[in-house]
């Protein structure tokens, strides 16, 4: 087959076999750069872009790449000394033993979710019935009109108002079709993400890198804002309306607004075409500093390995799937009602938060193996909590394109006063804070109707960065953590955790009188517990107590997870552990104990924090005593008062001493 090759040393034709292996058109292309450095040859299928280097490529034959008859390759090198090039000719050629490993790309290599695993062995196309008008064949046949659509069928789209293709089916539509029947991991991958900073060092090696040079090699190309066609994710369903009201508290007794992340996991989503959903399981607020009109918090914080490691150790493995918050103000006539804010008058995300949306989309990179790099994209999901046009409250949910996030990581824009608006910043050549700003345009229709393109400098609306993402509730809530009773963390001063309250609350559930390895005792008692024990605030305060290891927080994080807390032995495995027996030793210690007679109970057994003063006890046993005695005291008058324990000798209703009522 014919192979075209287009070089800064020309344009050139190669003949090949379809077997014939990578390194032979390394052999021909160095033929025509006698001064190229062999590790530094790049191929792509397009002039600017796609890139990948030659010496990743080794052990794989033409056909294998996709490469058909007569296909054009652009070629890329760096120039090397003259002294140093016949060596490096002599020594392309020559086999070696590491070749498999070096051939190993990033793609190959990473391991992606479990949905996208899922997606990537489904045929993923629309089926369709019978049409009783414009079909004329059997039942077994299938026509134009009753064949299965593709999963990015534009018509199939609008007609049921889905505005955005899900990732698979975008995936589906670039990838080529010669190249469908081969495996992925055996052609190049279609998606390269977007990048807008200076190449550094330059390719072409032909001048300092920046700020003190910069050519068009280097430089990123103009940016076209335009709508992405494409979303991560198609849906966020939170599994329980439990989890937005526990989390909604906090504001409702203090009126700040607050934070949380999103701890859940990924399914496939069957109202879109190949779609995906992101199922929030429970919301885990971190350290934060409320206001009435925002918040202020850190990122990364401390415990986050801590949670995520934890999170992922439960019966279907749970990470963070995106972040909530609160934007929530009283109106002034009414107060059990909520301004409507965020509507398309005014604005759905400020710029401060696609900001922060956009950094947390790129600091959490999806694994790919459709993208040169092992990763493309985020799925982290940004919801908000706001009023409604009706006063009540709604959430929206939302993420930020490739391109936000690629402006973001090339510092090129920032907040503005105007929620609505982003600004683009200026240049900066300075040594240590250097940015290249490349034009920025975007497109709008203009009072005629017109399409019109304008510079987006200084600023540009932030609609053209966000990606709608339709949310929901289950008709039949089957929540992974079925309380959400305990004590949210970081609350102080509205709701603290402490060791001591949750063996106050398992001596209540009689907890120690639950055994394991039997199915006999108390059912109740088993379920009324394995629902105390499957809350993901409770499991994340037990994991930094210090009585429960490593090895015992597993199977807490299992039971508490476990998909079905009806079966008797769902606790078994648990109460064996050495953390749990721990547990219930310091839970008998608090359980409270009645005093029987005029015995003073213990303080070890003291039923509430403080001890009752021996003298009470004393009091009641007198009363005891003179109530079974009663006749004798009777005759002779006497009348015990019941406060202060006086012996009122008078006939009078009130004590001669405190005064109060006998």
């Amino acid at each position: 087959m014919l192979i075209r090759v287009r070089s800064k040393d020309g344009n050139f034709r190669f003949e090949f076999q379809p077997a014939a292996d990578i390194s032979e058109l390394l052999a021909k292309i160095l033929e025509t750069a006698s001064d190229a450095d062999p590790s530094t040859v790049t191929i792509s299928n397009q002039p600017r872009g796609n890139e990948v280097l030659l010496s990743t490529l080794r052990g794989q034959t033409l056909q294998s790449l996709g490469l058909k008859h007569g296909d054009l390759l652009f070629v890329g090198y760096k120039a090397q000394p003259a002294s140093e090039a016949q060596a490096a000719n002599t020594s392309t050629n020559a086999p070696t033993s590491d070749g498999q490993e070096s051939s190993k790309r990033p793609w190959e290599v990473v391991e992606e979710d479990a949905v996208d695993k899922y997606w990537r062995t489904q045929e993923g196309k629309i089926p369709r019935g019978r049409d009783s008008r414009f079909c004329k064949h059997g039942a077994n046949a299938m026509c134009d009109y009753c064949m299965p659509l593709e999963p990015y069928d534009a018509a199939y789209h609008t007609e049921h108002n889905i505005k955005h293709l899900s990732y698979h089916a975008y995936l589906r539509k670039i990838t080529p079709k010669a190249s469908s029947s081969a495996s992925v991991a055996s052609i190049l991958p279609p998606l390269n993400p977007p990048s807008y900073k200076v190449k550094d060092p330059c390719p072409t090696g032909g001048h300092p890198p920046w700020p003190a040079g910069i050519c068009t090699a280097c430089q990123p190309s103009a940016i076209t804002l335009q709508s992405q066609p494409f979303r991560m994710v198609d849906h966020l369903e939170i599994a329980s309306p439990d989890i937005i009201d526990r989390f909604l508290q906090a504001w409702r007794v203090t009126g700040v607004q607050r934070f949380g992340w999103l701890i859940g996991h990924y399914e496939p989503y069957p109202d879109v075409p190949m779609g995906i959903k992101a199922v929030v399981e429970a919301i885990h607020e971190p350290p934060q500093q409320g206001e009435v009109d925002g918040l202020s918090l850190g990122i990364p914080w401390e415990d986050e390995p801590r949670i995520r490691a934890l999170a992922a150790q439960s019966t279907t493995p749970l990470q963070i799937v995106g972040s909530i918050f609160t934007d929530l103000e009283p109106t002034e006539e009414d107060r059990t009602k909520l301004r409507y804010k965020r509507h398309p008058q005014s604005f759905f995300l400020s710029s401060l938060e696609v900001l922060f949306a956009a950094h947390v989309q790129h600091a959490n990179p999806t694994p790919s193996r459709a993208s040169f790099t092992g990763t493309f994209g985020s799925r982290m999901v940004t919801a908000v909590l706001t009023g409604t046009e009706e006063g009540g409250i709604d959430v929206s949910a939302y993420q930020v394109s490739e391109q936000a996030c690629a402006m973001v990581d090339a510092d090129m824009i920032e907040a503005s006063v105007d929620p609505n608006i982003v600004r683009v910043k200026e240049e900066d050549r300075e040594v240590g804070s250097a940015r290249y700003v490349p034009d920025v345009f975007f497109r709008y229709k203009n009072e005629y109707g017109l399409d019109v393109q304008k510079n987006a400098k200084p600023c540009f609306p932030v609609e053209y960065l966000l990606v709608n993402v339709s949310h929901g509730f289950p008709q039949n809530p089957a929540p992974m953590f079925r309380s959400t009773k305990y004590k949210i963390e970081n609350r102080p001063g509205l709701e603290d955790q402490s060791i001591e309250g949750v063996l106050r609350q398992l001596a209540e559930l009689e907890a120690y009188d639950v055994s394991g390895g039997t199915r006999g005792g108390d059912v109740q008692k088993r379920l009324a517990l394995a629902r105390f024990i499957s809350d993901w605030h409770l499991v994340a305060f037990l994991g930094t107590c210090g009585l429960i290891n490593e090895n015992d927080l597993r199977v807490l994080v299992r039971t508490a997870t476990a998909p079905d807390e009806e079966k008797a032995e769902v606790l078994d495995e648990l109460l064996q552990t050495e953390g749990w027996l721990t547990l219930m030793t310091f839970a008998r210690e608090v359980a409270p104990k009645r005093p029987s007679g005029g015995q003073v109970p213990s303080s070890s057994h003291a039923p509430m924090d403080t001890d009752i003063p021996p003298e009470v006890f004393d009091q009641i046993a007198r009363e005891e005593e003179a109530a079974r005695g009663g006749s004798a005291s009777s005759s002779a008058g006497v009348r015990i008062c019941p406060h202060c324990t006086f012996e009122n000798a008078h006939g009078g209703s009130d004590c001669e001493v405190c005064g109060l009522p006998l």
